[in-house]
């Protein structure tokens, strides 16, 4: 492959994204050369960086492992990328691989930043890899107790992972909330129950609240039982949002903590690596029941087109193709 032989996609300005030719460097012995198979786009964070929605004092905290330029652009960002090793290590060659990485064709990587994608994980499933270790991080800072009644308001791509997961706990009630109803056959798919707002369940234990609206925050309040507590999940970027602490808040000693996948959770923290968490998010995708979420796809060479667009479609996980990449897995157009 010659220097140079790679295309990425940036976002240009707020609103506006365009896809530019790289140079590639040669990789060094410790490192490799991947080309993308797929790359998956977070529904939420990427949307706000799309739309400029990062606030000025968390430029730095947001910024993804192999981000370039600064935001609110020009900047390259992305996290969600499934690729093949061409050059590398030998043990590494020719395997299928997860990477923190942005939508590009090709890309050089340290070969310690990727891991390895079991054989019988679809590679198109992988790109699910980021939200299924967000999912266990918040089970790791919130895991249930035998028997308790938990409900994940918002069924998009990470409160569906989390749903997911909690539908394996012996004996835990699990019920997902959202306004679309579509999503009760995805709440089907995942093994537990579906429910509107004016539906959902009471008396909860603990809700994860995952739609990144203050109405749904709200409504995550009400469905707790007393001193039941709240795992907010949502990251709002510069959206200001107010939180109904009057009325039974304290009376009923109610509880809203955060959970964010930066860090390892505490519980975790001095025993697990981001390493080890994401290896194990992709020995939990060996479940099909994740393919529920890879709702639709469409080609890279169109990703400036269809990040403008898609905040107006429905969907989970958009997955992006990429030329030569085949799919085991069967999505639904765009």
């Amino acid at each position: 492959m010659s220097e140079g032989d790679a295309r990425a996609y940036w976002v240009r300005a707020p609103g506006l994204g365009e896809l530019r030719d790289v140079r590639l460097p040669p990789a060094n012995p410790d490192e490799v050369l991947v080309r993308t198979l797929f790359s998956g786009i977070s529904r939420g964070t990427e949307m706000l960086v799309f739309r400029g929605g990062v606030p000025a004092d968390q430029h730095q905290a947001m910024r993804a492992p192999f981000q370039d330029g600064d935001f609110p652009g020009p900047v390259k960002y992305g996290y969600l990328n499934v690729g093949e090793v061409e050059e590398g290590p030998a043990h590494l060659v020719g395997r299928t691989v997860f990477c923190l990485y942005p939508h590009q064709t090709r890309y050089v990587v340290p070969a310690d930043a990727v891991v390895v994608v079991p054989d019988d994980v679809p590679p198109a499933r992988a790109a699910l890899t980021g939200a299924v270790e967000t999912a266990v991080n918040v089970l790791w800072d919130a895991p249930p107790l035998i028997g308790d009644r938990v409900t994940v308001v918002g069924a998009g791509m990470i409160g569906c992972c989390v749903a997911r997961l909690l539908a394996k706990f012996p004996e835990v009630s699990v019920t997902l909330v959202d306004v679309d109803t579509s999503r009760a056959e995805v709440a089907a798919a995942l093994g537990v129950e579906f429910a509107q707002a004016g539906d959902a369940p009471r008396d909860q234990d603990r809700v994860i609240h995952a739609t990144a609206t203050a109405e749904g925050l709200w409504l995550a309040l009400q469905l707790l039982a007393t001193e039941g507590e709240v795992i907010e999940v949502s990251w709002y970027g510069d959206t200001d949002v107010q939180v109904p602490l009057g009325g039974a808040f304290h009376s009923r000693r109610l509880a809203i903590r955060s959970s964010q996948v930066g860090l390892v959770a505490p519980v975790r923290r001095t025993s697990r690596t981001n390493t080890e968490r994401r290896k194990l998010a992709l020995e939990l995708l060996r479940d099909p029941a994740f393919d529920a979420l890879l709702s639709s796809r469409s080609p890279f060479d169109q990703l400036p087109e269809t990040m403008a667009k898609l905040g107006s479609l429905p969907g989970l996980c958009h997955v992006i193709t990429y030329e030569g990449s085949e799919s085991s897995v069967q999505c639904d157009g765009a």
